[in-house]
């Protein structure tokens, strides 16, 4: 278009701009532009540029607005062409009635819409825009009240039609700009309105919208070809333009369909968490087709159990790894059991770590038994004990470790995670690797890219380091795998050390203030998204709350736990728990320390440097262990104490024997077994590495001063003795703690 600019113009350089359009021709006395006058309003400079000008008019949306002007200007049989941001039903509704005797309808959204997102997430600085502008069908902010009065399904179903009939809707799909427009033809005559942003009763001039002051000026043809030949140019440019019809006419459609309430349900989700679901990648969701819902294992699960093994997944997925900390009792063997299987479907090779008291329930659940519940599934994973990670030799649960791959594995499950909450703290001189590096150095970093997940009702003792130190092995002690994969604003070691800064001074308030919800309080966002990435933890509240306890059935109801403090028996003259503990003060229990007469000179044959603790370190741990060992027998029954010290003392005069039968001119090696009576120790004592190194230790009386050895064993056989007496008339019927028990019929675990 060209346009004159009137005798004495302002400003006609700041219409153009506003107008964005428009070429300059030399007006009246030749001006072209003037200089831009601050002080002078646009409105003011439109009305003074189109004022010279006969059949240009000014539309303020107050006094003059835009749709009654429209109501005359579009025929039957016009040609409607318009270029905006948005279309709203409402100002469809608004000119219904010369509308729908229109030739044509060319729409132009003039900034995407209704076209997928190809832009990445840092990119897309008009996404939200996008979406307002889409959702503007069903009318805009400003047109609430339309909205109010409950016609917007009538109002849909007829606008719908009339765009199938009528209309043809295009996108721009570029980042350019494209100035708006609603032009009417009819015939060889018509009028373009400019600028007009949005079809909407606002922009109609209906509604008030957000503008301050909003003026349309309306151009006859003989002034407005340019503007047409623009619009035309840019509709018949597939490059710029992607046909959206469909799309548009869909969404316009679901405001009249009758739709389901699940339907519903989930379009009001979607229009929740959309942003959210772009960034969802299929990378990191389970993989429908593997057909793991079909497994056995998975159809045994109850519906909280399915959500944590799909939560699992996606962790494991985008993280590398996770830590299921539910409540005792959730099942959370089962749950893992459902993510092995599901990556077993995937060809990935499956290592277990468990202590050793639970290795033959995860020998059970992959083993041709007929208790085995989940047998058809044909689990293959390996399972070896966390002590197994201090070994270098030997066989531990059929596997050889001495030929064992460990860097081969895709995935390892570690039950009782909690047990490597230390990490790869190692102290003094002789410090070496503990069995959180060994897993770290020969399993997570070695070979293939494994990934790590962890069982354990309590992750955190203490200290916040203890969670740490587990999520460590996930991201294999460098910290830049796993930052760039947390939506935090702090690096997950900062975020670590101030959380334990806050709990240790949370620590030191006075117990009324010492409170969860204080505690919660002081911690911030960072911390909490962490857990949330990387963590599942639920308790039976959680489940009894937010899943059908019909399906699921009672949990157990958890008896209040009674004190009690009997005496050790009923008899009047039997021993009592101060003159037995003073016997086990007199014990040194040098049978489990027989390096300890060595020789210095021949001490080289007997400990090994390759292993975090040697063969001395771990025959003092094993001494010690004893001695607490024979407190926690007699803390069970008298009946277990005794049977404890018969088999130490059995042990004693079994190697004093051989001792003499050396001295005697016999055998000069002996086997000290030094790890004989495991049976005496509890599983969590056996998981200590103090049992990584086999139970025979083969010693030559020749390296050792076994005169003095034989004298401590001595001493402590005669000790043993006497105790084994002194409650040798102490049977179970005159334990008082045993009747005390059963008479208040409490069980015993």
């Amino acid at each position: 278009m060209i346009f004159s600019a009137p005798s004495g113009c302002a400003n006609f350089t700041t219409l153009r701009r506003y107008m964005g359009f428009l070429p300059v021709r030399e007006g009246p006395n030749g001006c072209s532009s003037a200089l831009i006058l601050d002080n002078i309003a646009l409105g003011e400079v439109i009305k003074q540029c189109v004022a010279w000008s006969d059949g240009v008019e000014i539309f303020d949306n107050i006094n003059k607005i835009v749709k009654a002007d429209l109501e005359l200007s579009i025929e039957k049989g016009s040609r409607l062409s318009i270029a905006a941001a948005s279309f709203s039903i409402y100002a469809y509704q608004a000119l219904r009635k010369q509308l729908h005797g229109i030739r044509e309808l060319r729409f132009i959204f003039t900034s995407p819409a209704f076209v997928k997102e190809k832009a990445p997430k840092e990119k897309r600085e008009f996404y939200i825009p996008r979406l307002n502008r889409e959702r503007s069908l069903y009318g805009t902010e400003f047109e609430v009240k339309l909205r109010n009065e409950l016609s917007q399904k009538a109002i849909a179903r007829e606008c719908a039609e009339w765009i199938e009939k009528k209309v043809k809707f295009r996108s721009n799909t570029t980042g350019g700009s494209i100035n708006s427009l609603l032009d009417v033809s009819t015939g060889n005559t018509g009028f373009s309105y400019t600028p007009m942003s949005e079809f909407t009763t606002s922009e109609l001039g209906l509604e008030r919208g957000n503008h301050i002051t909003h003026s349309v000026i309306k151009i006859p043809h003989s002034e407005s070809k340019q503007l047409i030949q623009s619009f035309d140019q840019i509709w018949n440019d597939k490059a710029l333009l992607q046909d959206v019809t469909d799309e548009v006419v869909g969404s316009i459609t679901a405001a009249y369909n009758e739709n389901s309430a699940d339907f519903l349900y989930f379009v009001t989700l979607y229009n929740i968490f959309n942003e959210f679901l772009e960034d969802i990648s299929e990378d990191v969701l389970p993989n429908e087709a593997t057909g793991f819902r079909q497994s056995k294992i998975w159809n045994m699960l109850y519906a909280f159990q399915k959500d944590a093994g799909l939560a699992i997944i996606n962790k494991l997925e985008r993280y590398n790894g996770c830590i299921l900390a539910d409540s005792v009792g959730l099942g959370k063997t089962f749950t893992a059991l459902a993510v092995i299987k599901y990556y077993e479907i995937r060809n990935r090779t499956v290592l277990v770590l468990c202590p050793k008291k639970l290795v033959d329930n995860w020998n059970t659940f992959k083993d041709n038994y007929v208790n085995n519940p989940i047998a058809k599934d044909r689990l293959n994973y390996d399972v070896l004990y966390h002590t197994d990670l201090s070994r270098a030799h030997g066989k531990s649960n059929g596997l050889d470790l001495d030929r064992l791959n460990w860097g081969n594995y895709d995935l390892v499950v570690i039950d009782e995670s909690h047990n490597f909450r230390n990490g790869g703290e190692i102290y003094g001189e002789d410090a070496r690797e503990n069995r959180y590096l060994r897993l770290l150095n020969k399993v997570v970093r070695a070979g293939v890219k494994t990934k790590v997940l962890m069982l354990s009702a309590t992750p955190v003792n203490t200290r916040f380091t203890d969670l740490r130190n587990q999520l460590q092995l996930a991201y294999e002690g460098n910290q830049s795998l796993i930052n760039e994969k947390l939506n935090t604003s702090k690096p997950i070691e900062e975020i670590f050390r101030n959380a334990q800064r806050l709990f240790n001074e949370w620590i030191k308030n006075p117990p009324e203030q010492r409170t969860t919800a204080e505690l919660l309080k002081r911690l911030d966002f960072d911390f909490f998204e962490v857990l949330d990435s990387v963590t599942i933890a639920r308790s039976r509240k959680h489940i009894e709350k937010y899943y059908n306890m019909s399906e699921i059935g009672t949990f157990p109801a958890r008896l209040k736990p009674i004190s009690l403090r009997p005496h050790l028996t009923d008899l009047s003259n039997a021993i009592g728990y101060n003159e037995i503990y003073g016997q086990l003060m007199v014990l040194n229990l040098y049978v489990y320390m027989p390096t300890a007469f060595v020789f210095e000179s021949k001490l080289d044959k007997y400990l090994d440097p390759s292993g975090n603790i040697d063969r001395r370190g771990r025959e003092q741990g094993i001494r010690r262990l004893m001695s607490i060992n024979l407190l926690k027998r007699l803390e069970s029954s008298v009946y277990s104490f005794r049977l404890t010290l018969g088999r130490i003392e059995k042990l004693i005069n079994d190697t004093i024997k051989e001792i003499n039968k050396f001295e005697a001119g016999g055998a000069a090696v002996i086997e000290a077994t030094a790890l004989d009576g495991a049976q005496d120790f509890d599983y969590d004592d056996q998981n200590t590495e103090f049992f990584t190194a086999g139970r025979k230790v083969k010693i030559d009386l020749a390296d050792m001063d076994y005169k003095s050895w034989r004298d401590e064993l001595v001493k402590d056989s005669e000790t043993l003795g006497l105790l084994a007496l002194m409650v040798s008339e102490i049977t179970p019927g005159h334990d008082k703690r045993w009747s005390l028990l059963f008479g208040q019929e409490i069980g015993v675990f």
